[in-house]
Formats: C-alpha cells, sequence, structure tokens
C-alpha cells in the first residue's frame, strides 16, 4: 500500500467521533436515497399495472384517428382475423375486443351521461382486473346475457340511485346514425378506486352492444397485455409488422400505454422530479458536514502541514492526502448504506409498505393496500454514485486550500 494511502487512513482515525458522525451521515443518506428511489419506481410500477390492467391493456389496437376523434364510425371492422393474428407473438398474454359509445344512461330518478363499454366475459377476465373489483352482485355472466346484465361503478350507482336488479335505460347514436336504446339490469357494482371511472363507465356484453349499437361484428379497440412492461416495445412492433399483413391493417394503428394514458406518464415524471430536488437537498446537507469535517481538519493541523512542507513535502502531495482522507471517509460510508439500505429496502419489499389510507392522487390510479419497492442495480447504485460525485466535488476545496499555504505562516498559525 502506497505510503501516502497509509498516511491518510491514520488521519481519518485521529478523531474517531468526527469520523464516525461523517461516516454515518453519508451512510444515512445513501440509505435514504436507495430506499426512496426504490420506493418510487415500485410505486410507479403499481401506478402503471393498476391503471392499464383496469382499463387500457398494455397496447390497443385502433382505427387510424380514433384515440383523438372518439368516433363511433373508426373501428377495426373485422377482429377476429387481428386478434389471431396478435395472440400468436411471443409474450402476449392476453388479447380481447371491446366497443365504446358515450351515451346517456338513466334510472327511474337520474339521468347521467356515462361511456357504456361492450367487453367480452370471459376474455376481459384475462386482459383486466374488472371482474375481480365487482363489490356487489357478480360479474358479466355469458349466459345471462339474454336479460342484457350490465355492471356499473359505485360511484355511478350512487349518483342514478340505483342497486342490483334495477334497471337502465341507454339511449344513444348507433355505428349507422340509426337511434341504440336498450333496457339494461344492473347484476354488479364494482368499484377501482378511480372516482372518473367509477362515476362515468359502464360495462355490457360485447354482443349486446354490437346489436344495440347496429356494429355489425366491428370494435373499436383490440385490448393486449404482455407478460411484463419491459416487453411492450418489443411486442408493439411485431403488432405493427402483423398488422401490415392483415388485409385493412394498413388504416389500424398501435398504441402502447404510455400513449393511451398520457396523464400517467405526466404524473410520474412530476414525481420523480420532485424526488431528484429532494436527493439533491438531502447530498447537499451531506456535502456540507463533509466540507466542515475536512476544513476543520486542514485548520487544526495547519502547523503539521507547515512542518511538513518545510522539510520537503509539496503542497501536491499534501492535497492528494487530503482527497485520500475523504475518498476512505466517503467509500465507508457509502458502502456502510449500500448494505442498510439494501437490507431495508428488501425487507419491505418482501412485505410491502401499507398506504390503505392513500392519498387523492394514488386513488385517482387505483393504487391501494400495498406498495413494494423494487430494489435493482440502477435503485442499488444511483444515490451512492450522487453522493461520491458531490463529496468529492466538495472535497477538492480544502484540498486546493492546502496549496495556498505558505510554511513560515502555517508553522506560526495558533
Amino acid at each position: 500500500m502506497p505510503m501516502d494511502i497509509k498516511m491518510a487512513w491514520r488521519n481519518v482515525w485521529r478523531n474517531p467521533r468526527r469520523t464516525w458522525l461523517t461516516i454515518s451521515a453519508i451512510g444515512f443518506a445513501c440509505t435514504i436515497l436507495i430506499f426512496m428511489l426504490s420506493f418510487q419506481f415500485g410505486s410507479y410500477g403499481t401506478m402503471i399495472n393498476s391503471s392499464i390492467k383496469i382499463s387500457t391493456g398494455h397496447l390497443q389496437i385502433q382505427a387510424k384517428d380514433y384515440f383523438e376523434k372518439r368516433s363511433m364510425h373508426l373501428v377495426v371492422p373485422e377482429p377476429g382475423p387481428v386478434m389471431t393474428a396478435i395472440s400468436g407473438i411471443e409474450s402476449v398474454d392476453a388479447v380481447t375486443a371491446r366497443a365504446r359509445a358515450f351515451s346517456l344512461v338513466s334510472s327511474e330518478k337520474r339521468t347521467y351521461g356515462a361511456m357504456v363499454v361492450g367487453v367480452d366475459p370471459e376474455k376481459e377476465a384475462r386482459v383486466s382486473t374488472l371482474d375481480s373489483l365487482v363489490r356487489e352482485g357478480e360479474f358479466l355472466n355469458p349466459a345471462a346475457a339474454g336479460e342484457s346484465p350490465v355492471i356499473i361503478g359505485r360511484l355511478m350507482a350512487k349518483n342514478l340511485q340505483v342497486g342490483l336488479g334495477d334497471e337502465l335505460v341507454i339511449l344513444g347514436q348507433g355505428r349507422d346514425g340509426s337511434v341504440a336504446a336498450t333496457i339494461l339490469k344492473v347484476c354488479g357494482i364494482f368499484e377501482s378506486g378511480m372516482d372518473e371511472f367509477d362515476r362515468r363507465t359502464l360495462h355490457i356484453p360485447l354482443d349486446t352492444f354490437q346489436t344495440v349499437y347496429s356494429m355489425r361484428g366491428a370494435a373499436h379497440e383490440i385490448v393486449v397485455n404482455v407478460s411484463g412492461l419491459d416487453r411492450v416495445a418489443q411486442v408493439k412492433q411485431a403488432a405493427a409488422q402483423k398488422l401490415g399483413q392483415l388485409p385493412g391493417g394498413e388504416n389500424l394503428t398501435v398504441l402502447d400505454w404510455d400513449e393511451l394514458v398520457p396523464g400517467l406518464t405526466q404524473a410520474i415524471k412530476l414525481d420523480l422530479t420532485i424526488g431528484i430536488i429532494f436527493w439533491f437537498l438531502l447530498v447537499l446537507v451531506v456535502a456540507f458536514s463533509i466540507l466542515n469535517t475536512f476544513l476543520m481538519a486542514v485548520l487544526e493541523r495547519t502547523r503539521e502541514f507547515g512542518v511538513m512542507m518545510a522539510i520537503g513535502t509539496g503542497p501536491g502531495r499534501l492535497a492528494k492526502i487530503i482527497l485520500y482522507e475523504s475518498g476512505a471517509m466517503t467509500v465507508v460510508g457509502i458502502a456502510l448504506g449500500i448494505v442498510l439500505g439494501c437490507l431495508v429496502t428488501s425487507v419491505f419489499e418482501i412485505y410491502g409498505i401499507n398506504l390503505s389510507g392513500a392519498s387523492e392522487i394514488l386513488s385517482r390510479y387505483g393504487i391501494s393496500g400495498r406498495i413494494h419497492p423494487r430494489l435493482s442495480l440502477v435503485t442499488a447504485l444511483a444515490g451512492p454514485l450522487l453522493v461520491f460525485g458531490v463529496t468529492f466535488v466538495v472535497s477538492l476545496y480544502p484540498a486546493f486550500k492546502i496549496k495556498g499555504l505558505k510554511p513560515v505562516e502555517a508553522m506560526n498559525h495558533i
């Protein structure tokens, strides 16, 4: 081991109490950064999965311009061949067709505007979590299709003042311009935690929708779920290629969850920005702690530095020793922080963090219950590397201060 490193390590422990306080500050900062970053990434995954598994899916195949215009006439004319082609793509877990129409929904006492969604009861249960969100009654039963069943959100049921077994009247416009009207019986009431979804959406069997709205077998969306978020881009590209091989495929487009739910991405970016600001503030506090430690070390050892310079030690070497000292404390603190941060995060990754009293912004995306932090190489190293970089930059000031010392003045320093 070089002599300079040995001297630096010895000097670090000249004042053990101050050294341990500095190491503890660095370790605490790294632990907090690892946990917070893992928690944020875990919450983002929960937000995305909760949102897409309730409504949008990972991918959707739609007619071009349908997402912007929401016109009844912009349809996937033959959903069957499209679904068959997409189902054959690797990493695709489930595929289903949906149709949508904005209509007036009336009970005996009230009338509201709502989005009527036609779903295939069997396939929908594989794509979304809608069936598990039913709190009263049951999910759409294919055997009961003759009774025109409908499930509605709890807030819609409250606004319309209806319950299980009550009838609703739907009035809208069909695909061919005709009047779309039917009577539905409430068979289930769901609660997703997303207020707008629970207030404005009701679901009926797809075959009932296609009959009432004169769809002639068409659908508005082909919803695709894949085995993981990291494979969405790959499946999207493969789906676009499959569409190019189908008749009429040039009139269809593939949208991923990021395009379908732009508000979700914006919420994640906002939260991440706030988190980054907090991280820098935390690291700044640690940086000032490091700066104070080494400024005190320089002041206390000014006479020592003067003597060393008088016997021929260059100021550059002294500055290097100071940098070695700061690096030693930083490395020990970071190592301690990484170990503690990974241990704490791993425990919460297994057991989760209870958010039963979730705030309104979280409940909008269906997040409730527990969130599990997601520990990864990025979350374990990003914060500590930031701490290392900032502390190294801060320690340059005391090192440069040594270069300005004059031996005679330094030896006379009290």
